[in-house]
């Protein structure tokens, strides 16, 4: 009894289906570069906080403020996820902005 932990897809056999499939493997990769673009410009004004360069952690901030945006505009996660991670990055920029 060896299962694979990824279930068998059944092929589809609609003509629509079957385009649907098609279509829904290009939509999941750019949904996925979306999703890569986002967590890095996170990881990357994260990185400046801990580093404590101010102005660095200022324009990236500014710079992923647009994508993590954009990502949401697109339904890639929900607007109010988005808003609550510029906030708390926000937070964390002022927070090193005062302590310099």
């Amino acid at each position: 009894m060896a299962t694979s932990s990824k279930a068998k897809k059944k092929t589809v056999r609609l003509a629509s289906g079957r385009k649907r499939a098609r279509q829904d493997v290009k939509l999941n990769a750019h949904n996925s570069s979306l999703r890569s673009r986002f967590r890095t410009v996170v990881k990357n004004v994260q990185k400046a906080v801990v580093a404590g360069d101010k102005t660095v952690a200022t324009d990236t901030f500014k710079s992923a403020q647009s994508v993590i945006d954009s990502v949401a505009d697109k339904g890639i996660f929900h607007k109010n996820k988005a808003a609550r991670l510029k906030s708390r990055l926000a937070a964390k920029v002022k927070a090193l902005a005062l302590a310099a």
